[in-house]
């Protein structure tokens, strides 16, 4: 009774999944239901057999469901494979048995495999000596997301533009009616020209800001000696803001091959975003240390913290809630990282600390 009652609720929870479109919890609640009626049922006729057996209703909503799932599931005993629902039949043009079998399907160790034109990940349950394969069509998730990744750009793109043409049009019909109004204040027209242009030129600093994270070139790597090009970074720092602490340590000796342009505007973006978070009387750490080919680059501020809510928005691009901001820097700053084959990240601690990782060695 309790298997039972456990494939029930699996089945269930699976088939909520599927009513709302949660495809990796399908094939978890999928693979889970296999993988139980594998371990407690011995084989009736065939291996396929012992999942699909009709036992009652329970089994046969199981067994419905393992044949309309669209990920291709199969079993994997030995050097044996078999096709556990439709997707799989279709895929390997099989009513059961999968002649050959492919390798990479019978190896526990392999995680990828190509088969019928296209790439696959191989997710699998072991069960004893038997496993659970379902096998992920890559290109299809990289198409989803992507479009996905489109969509939300589009989105994000569109609002901002709105954002700021809505009151350049309605600055230019005030100055338009103020034109027009005789009776007008002579200081009116020019005050509202004046906003006017800022606004302009704000909805053009966004724009440039757009082209900058889709145009990002390749980075032209050359030998750069850290130390001056932090050296640099700190003299912009105490200029454009001399009220804030900069406290750097930096490992001497530090040479690696990257782009010097696009890592110096990488890491300005990122001191900027702390200097911002800091104030006027609060103080931002730099640290570049080097460990197993690395550069490791913290920077922490003693700002706020970044809200709980906020941590999976910072990198996106163009979000921001700075009222001058462009939502830019964080997006570009981990393009740049990863560009150079590197990583960009916020740490779960206090103080606030973005590290980047970057590979150092020198050509």
């Amino acid at each position: 009774m309790g298997s039972r009652l456990a494939l029930a609720i699996l089945g269930a929870a699976a088939a909520l999944a599927w009513t709302h479109g949660l495809w990796l919890a399908l094939i978890g609640a999928v693979l889970a239901v296999a993988g139980l009626l594998l371990a407690g049922r011995p084989p009736a006729r065939s291996p396929v057999a012992a999942v699909a057996a009709a036992e009652g209703p329970e089994t046969t909503s199981h067994r419905l469901l393992l044949d309309a799932s669209p990920t291709p599931l199969l079993l994997v005993d030995g050097s044996v494979v078999h096709a556990l629902n439709r997707a799989a039949r279709q895929l390997f043009a099989t009513d059961d048995r999968v002649l050959p079998a492919p390798p990479l399907v019978t190896d526990r160790q392999a995680t990828h495999l190509r088969h019928a034109g296209r790439s696959w990940r191989a997710d699998r349950v072991d069960v004893a000596d038997r496993s659970v394969v379902a096998l992920i069509d890559v290109d299809s998730e990289e198409r989803v997301a992507e479009a996905r990744a489109s969509a939300e750009m589009i989105q994000v793109l569109g609002h901002e533009m709105l954002n700021g043409l809505a009151p350049i049009v309605s600055l230019a019909e005030c100055g338009l009616a103020a034109a027009e109004a005789r009776d007008s204040d002579p200081a009116l027209l020019p005050e509202i020209l004046t906003t006017l242009a800022r606004r302009a030129e704000g909805l053009h600093r966004f724009t440039e800001a757009y082209r900058s994270l889709g145009r990002l070139p390749p980075p032209m790597r050359r030998d750069v000696a850290m130390a001056g090009m932090i050296d640099d970074l700190a003299r912009l720092f105490a200029g454009r803001w001399p009220r804030t602490t900069l406290n750097v340590t930096l490992s001497p000796g530090l040479i690696g091959a990257v782009d010097r342009d696009q890592l110096s505007q990488a890491l300005w973006a990122l001191l900027q975003n702390a200097a911002e978070a800091a104030g006027d009387t609060g103080h931002v750490a730099l640290s570049v240390t080097a460990a197993d080919g690395q550069w490791m680059i913290d920077i922490s501020d003693s700002g706020p913290g970044v809200p709980v809510d906020r941590t999976a928005a910072i990198f996106r691009p163009f979000d921001t809630t700075k009222p001058t901001g462009t939502g830019i820097g964080l997006s570009l700053a981990r393009r740049i990282a990863q560009g150079h084959g590197g990583t960009l990240d916020l740490l779960p601690i206090v103080p606030t600390t973005f590290r980047m990782r970057l590979p150092s060695s020198p050509l």
